[in-house]
C-alpha cells in the first residue's frame, strides 16, 4: 500500500546543482493546450522568441536511481505552512502521483517566505525533494534585496501545476459597466478612485498596479490585513476596486454587494461564466494570474524531470484533480517543463519592471 504523509521537519542536503533555465539552439513542440494555460510565454515559445528547457547540457547526466528505477525511496515535496493555498496543491499533488511513482510522497511543511525554496535549493539534486509554490516564489527575489536563491540559477522547473485569474470588482454605486468606463472614469478624476490591496507584492496588490501601468491611470492603494478586509472594504464603499481571488467572489457578485467587470487571465475563466476578460474588454494584453508549479533542484537529471513531470501531468488531467482544483477557483494546467521554464522567466521580466516603476520593496 502507498502511504501519504506529512512531517514538519527535515535534514537539508549540502550540494547545490549547477545548472537552471537554459537558452536552447532549438525549439520543441508546443501542445495547444499548454498554450492555453501559459499564455503570453507559451506565445513567446511557439514563435520562436524564448526557449528553454530543464534539460540541456549544463544538467547533470543520469545517475543511479535516476533513469527508468527512480525512485527507489520516498520523495519529499517541500511547501509553505499547513492550511494555505501551497499546502492544499502540494497535499493533492502527493497523493495523486504517489502510484504512479510507487514510492510514498511526503508533505514537508516549512514557514512561509524564502524558507521553503533555500531548503530545496540546498538539497541533493537526485529528484527527492521537490517545491511546490506559488507565484511569490519567483516574484518575491523581485520585492526584497536578499533572497538565499536564484530561482533562474538554483531550480529545476517541473510542470506548471495550476492557474488562476483574479475578478476586477467595483462597488455598485461606480458609475461604470465595463473595464473602459472605468478607464475613462479614472482618468477624469486621477488620484481620486481607490483599490484595496492585501499585503505587499501579493498578486492582488500587483494585478492593480499592472492595470495602473497599462492603463495609465493614477488609483490609490489602500492597504489592509489580508483578502477578506479588501473585500469588506469593496462590498462596503470604503474603496472602489478591489481585484479578487476567484474563490471569495461569488456569493458577492450574486447578491449584488459587488459587480465583477472582468477577470485578469487572457480568456474568460470557467469560474466565472458570462464575465469577460480585461484584454478583451478594454486593455489589450492585459494578464495577471497566479499559478502553482513544481521544481526541483538546478542539476537534476533529465531523466528524472521528465518523469515527475509525466506523473504529474498524468494526475493534473484527471477528473479527480480537475474537481478538487476548480472547487477552490483554480484550473489544473500540466504544461511541459519548457513551457513553465519560460512563463517563469517572462513574468519575472514583465512584472520586474511594473515593480520597478512602482518603486515597490519589501524590506
Amino acid at each position: 500500500m502507498l502511504v501519504f504523509c506529512e512531517i514538519d521537519k527535515s535534514t537539508q542536503g549540502n550540494d547545490r546543482g549547477s545548472c537552471g533555465l537554459a537558452t536552447i539552439p532549438h525549439m520543441q513542440m508546443i501542445p495547444r493546450k499548454a498554450m492555453h494555460y501559459m499564455g503570453m510565454a507559451a506565445r513567446l515559445m511557439a514563435a520562436g522568441l524564448i526557449a528553454v528547457s530543464a534539460g540541456n547540457a549544463h544538467c547533470q547526466p543520469a545517475t543511479p536511481g535516476a533513469g527508468n528505477d527512480y525512485p527507489v525511496k520516498p520523495v519529499r515535496i517541500v511547501t509553505s505552512e499547513a492550511g494555505g493555498g501551497n499546502d492544499f496543491t502540494a497535499r493533492l499533488v502527493a497523493r495523486g502521483i504517489a502510484s504512479g511513482l510507487g514510492q510514498q510522497v511526503i508533505v514537508e511543511n516549512r514557514p512561509s517566505g524564502v524558507i521553503p525554496g533555500e531548503t530545496v535549493a540546498k538539497a541533493q539534486p537526485d529528484g527527492y525533494t521537490l517545491l511546490i509554490y506559488g507565484g511569490t516564489f519567483w516574484i518575491g527575489p523581485l520585492l526584497q534585496p536578499k533572497v538565499p536563491y536564484d530561482v533562474l540559477r538554483d531550480f529545476a522547473p517541473i510542470t506548471l501545476i495550476s492557474s488562476s485569474p483574479n475578478v476586477l470588482l467595483v462597488h455598485p454605486s461606480l458609475p461604470v459597466r465595463n473595464v473602459k468606463d472605468l478607464i475613462l472614469l479614472a482618468k477624469s478624476r486621477p488620484g481620486q478612485l481607490n483599490y484595496a490591496s492585501p499585503s505587499v507584492g501579493s498578486a492582488q496588490h500587483l494585478a492593480a498596479e499592472l492595470f495602473k501601468s497599462m492603463s495609465a491611470t493614477d488609483i490609490v492603494r489602500v492597504s489592509y490585513r489580508g483578502n477578506g478586509a479588501a473585500m469588506t472594504a469593496v462590498i462596503s464603499g470604503e474603496v472602489q476596486l478591489f481585484f479578487s481571488p476567484v474563490a471569495s467572489v461569488g456569493s458577492h457578485v450574486k447578491s449584488g454587494r459587488a459587480k465583477a467587470l472582468a477577470v485578469t487571465a487572457l480568456k474568460p475563466f470557467s469560474q466565472m461564466p458570462g464575465v469577460p476578460s480585461i484584454a478583451a474588454s478594454g486593455l489589450p494584453g492585459f494578464e495577471s494570474t497566479s499559478m502553482s508549479g513544481m521544481f526541483a533542484p538546478s542539476g537534476t537529471s533529465v531523466a528524472v524531470i521528465n518523469r515527475l513531470n509525466q506523473e504529474t501531468v498524468k494526475f493534473l488531467h484527471s477528473a479527480e484533480a480537475r474537481e478538487k482544483l476548480l472547487a477552490v477557483g483554480v484550473e489544473p494546467a500540466a504544461t511541459p517543463a519548457e513551457v513553465f521554464a519560460a512563463a517563469i522567466k517572462s513574468e519575472m521580466a514583465r512584472m520586474g519592471k511594473v515593480i520597478r516603476d512602482a518603486g515597490i520593496r519589501i524590506e
